[in-house]
């Protein structure tokens, strides 16, 4: 009996399977036959060919299973192609010959003339037109060229902000080792203010791609001169110049709406070669010693003296006194020099101060002419100090001194008339 169920239950089982798989082979064939049926649309499609502008049938018939507010329009790649028929009413494309004249027009039936859907040859384009001219700011570099700069400037009147794009330098001459770049900016007549760019180390052409923000009224912006100074950074720290630019702001450097990029050369900061000043020229060295408490100066020539010619007159000296508050603390001479309208001293003179006392002392260096007795006669007078006592290129020298200590920092400057012995 148990045999007997289990063999109807498994002829039941066998007959279910066999019907699930008789049943999907059913439903893949179906796809796969409705996947290669081709249905041939009934009727002739109609094509059309475009010769000039109008369309041109390619066959007699004219059934179509299309709606007739969509019409076939021949694709545009095949528009300018002559059509000739072939047997079974298909038709194929002629040989045309190419356009050679400009003035090549399509004849209608009118006996007019039209230019559409034949295209010609109407001239062609010349690429030096729009070749852009050549730059010759980064390859024209003169004899004895210290470096160029590229840098750009934009003033915003609205802001009264003064936008400076620091670009690159090319070419700058630093001796010995590899240069180290450094920049700084002024905008004269401050000299006691500046800002300053990053270091880029060992290449003779850097890429800075800085902006610096100067803010300055627009009624005084015209009267003011960027400068920017070049310095050559050494391993240990110190800074050379090896040249400046000027660039005076004026309306016409200041107009337009985007910033445009302007390139100078470098100019020499020593007064070589330059004519001396109305009462000559004084170079002197500074330095100071914040250990030690010492201030140090070395008096090292002179030149284009304006001496006088009375034969009591003999020899010219150098007055070194050390100021506080406009009274005088210390005074030092060097030796006189006679008969050079071009002396030279190489004198080193020392003077005691501390550091709490540096924003209130001064330096005069005075240039006098000396007698057989106790007279003289001053030829031109220097004061080097902070920002209460010196401006310019004496308010520099001594930022500069401070800003490098222990190193000797020389510089040329011109000799001013005074009346205060």
């Amino acid at each position: 009996m148990e045999e007997l169920v289990a063999l109807v239950i498994g002829a039941s089982a066998g007959a279910i399977l066999l019907l699930l798989l008789i049943g999907v082979s059913c439903c893949l064939w179906k796809r796969l036959c409705v996947t290669f049926i081709y249905e041939e649309l009934p009727g002739t499609t109609t094509a059309s060919g475009v010769q000039g502008d109008k369309l041109c049938p390619l066959s007699a018939s004219t059934h179509t299973s299309r709606q007739p507010g969509a019409p076939f329009m021949v694709p545009p790649s095949l528009q300018d192609q002559e059509w000739v028929p072939l047997h079974r009413g298909e038709w194929a494309r002629a040989a045309q010959q190419p356009c050679t004249a400009p003035e090549r027009l399509c004849h209608t039936s009118s006996g007019g003339s039209s230019s559409l859907g034949d295209g010609c040859v109407v001239g062609t384009i010349n690429p030096v037109l729009y070749k852009f001219p050549e730059d010759q700011s980064e390859s024209d570099f003169p004899e004895g060229c210290l470096g160029r700069l590229w840098f750009s400037v934009e003033y915003q009147r609205e802001a009264e902000r003064l936008l400076v794009g620091l670009i690159k330098a090319q070419g700058l001459q630093a001796p010995k080792e590899a240069c180290s770049a450094l920049v700084k900016l002024h905008l004269l007549p401050d000299e006691r203010r500046f800002l300053q760019s990053r270091t880029k180390r060992r290449t003779a052409d850097p890429q800075f791609n800085e902006h610096f923000v100067f803010q300055v009224p627009s009624k005084s912006i015209t009267q003011r001169v960027l400068r920017f100074s070049v310095y050559h950074v050494h391993r240990q720290r110190k800074h050379q110049l090896l040249g400046h630019v000027l660039f005076p702001l004026k309306d016409e450097t200041l107009g337009g709406s985007c910033p445009r990029i302007i390139w100078r050369d470098l100019e020499a900061e020593h007064l070589e070669g330059k004519p001396p000043s109305e009462f000559g020229d004084l170079q002197f060295c500074l330095s100071y010693n914040s250990c030690l408490s010492r201030l140090t100066v070395i008096v090292l020539r002179a030149r284009g003296l304006q001496l006088q010619e009375d034969t009591g007159f003999v020899g010219v000296f150098v007055k070194v006194s050390l100021m506080k508050q406009n009274k005088f603390v210390k005074c030092k001479k060097t030796s006189a020099v006679l008969g050079s309208t071009d002396p030279v001293f190489s004198e080193t003179f020392s003077f005691k101060v501390d550091a709490a006392e540096l924003d209130t002392v001064s330096l005069s260096l005075m240039v006098l002419q000396g007698t057989e007795g106790d007279e003289s006669r001053q030829l031109g007078r220097v004061v080097v100090g902070p920002y209460m006592f010196a401006r310019g290129r004496e308010l520099e020298h001594w930022n500069e001194m401070l800003g490098k200590p222990k190193e000797l920092v020389k510089r040329w400057h011109a000799l001013c008339c005074s009346t205060a012995l």
